[in-house]
């Protein structure tokens, strides 16, 4: 009776141990893989951006994160697409200027980006380049626009779609500078590249990171950036403020997650992109690609997000345009 009673309760503690004991690894996030979704086609700025960093978080965190082209409607489609997912972790947005810019620049958006995502984390911070085609005559910004102002309406320039930082930074400089040019969005930039390349388009301010490789391959002519001082790794190159005062146009890359995700995936996702952005491999990788890494906590990451939607509502405003 006493032995029977002995394996009872042994039984019994080991029955209860099951519910008190800490959960298996396996049982934490993220134990399935995760899904990126960025808005622009396969080969461009955001999407060599996003794998570089997709494949450090897969080693680190042991689940694939997998990287997902939505493309279309600068960026709404896949933003879009995040925010009607569960809120549980396992689809992630890549973030950009776009999402900012979209809100005052879509006049019928399905969704509002600030009140229907919450920020998770900060990758980098990046310029835009102006790169035109080698046919094409002019090899300073002087030299542009000179060249736009005595052929209004012939010039014709490349964007990654409506609303993104490569579209509306040729509207500022349009405005600024009083220079009629053509838009031709495209889904992605790494897609308009054969046209400008061509000539069929003239040229395009393009994100850092694709508009450098093309630049070194010697497919097109880099003539300035579009920081407000020269950018670190390329500084041969002259921003175009030195020749129009006041342009600006810096961008930044980043992570959010539909609203409703747990806080505590949220702090996994943004220690890990911590300790990425101090691994000096991947900074060094970040550092081909024209960027600079710039982590942030998600409150100082949402605050960012906020005060660009802000900047780009008045650009927006300034160069009246508009999608419907």
């Amino acid at each position: 009776m006493l032995r029977i009673l002995r394996y009872g309760i042994f039984g019994l503690a080991f029955f209860l141990g099951l519910f008190n004991a800490t959960p298996p690894a396996s049982a934490a996030y993220p134990d399935r893989p995760v899904h990126w979704l960025i808005g622009f086609s396969a080969g461009g700025p955001v999407d060599i951006v996003a794998r570089i960093m997709a494949q450090w978080l897969s080693d680190r965190l042991g689940q694939q994160f997998i990287v997902e082209n939505r493309t279309g409607s600068g960026g709404n489609i896949a933003a879009a697409a995040a925010i009607n997912s569960p809120p549980d972790g396992y689809t992630l947005l890549f973030v950009a200027p776009n999402n900012a810019i979209s809100t005052s620049l879509y006049k019928k958006l399905p969704f509002d980006f600030l009140r229907d995502t919450v920020p998770v984390a900060s990758i980098m911070q990046l310029t835009n380049m102006l790169v035109v085609s080698n046919a094409f005559p002019a090899k300073t910004v002087q030299e542009f626009i000179d060249y736009c102002k005595a052929n209004p309406g012939k010039v014709s320039f490349a964007s990654s779609g409506n609303g993104t930082s490569v579209h509306m930074s040729a509207e500022l400089f349009k405005v600024m500078t009083k220079c009629d040019m053509v838009h031709v969005p495209y889904r992605g930039s790494a897609i308009a590249f054969p046209d400008i390349i061509s000539n069929k388009v003239q040229l395009i301010f393009d994100n850092l990171p694709s508009a450098m490789e093309q630049a070194k391959g010697g497919n097109v002519r880099a003539i300035g950036v579009t920081s407000p001082q020269r950018w670190p790794s390329v500084p041969d190159v002259p921003a175009i403020a030195e020749t129009v005062p006041g342009f600006e146009s810096v961008g930044f890359y980043g992570i959010s997650a539909p609203k409703g995700t747990p806080p505590e995936v949220i702090e996994v996702l943004n220690k890990a992109v911590g300790e990425a952005l101090k691994d000096p491999k991947l900074v060094a990788r970040l550092a081909e690609t024209g960027g600079i890494p710039k982590p942030m906590t998600p409150a100082e990451f949402g605050k960012l997000v906020a005060n660009e939607t802000e900047k780009w509502r008045k650009v927006v405003e300034f160069a009246g345009v508009s999608v419907d």
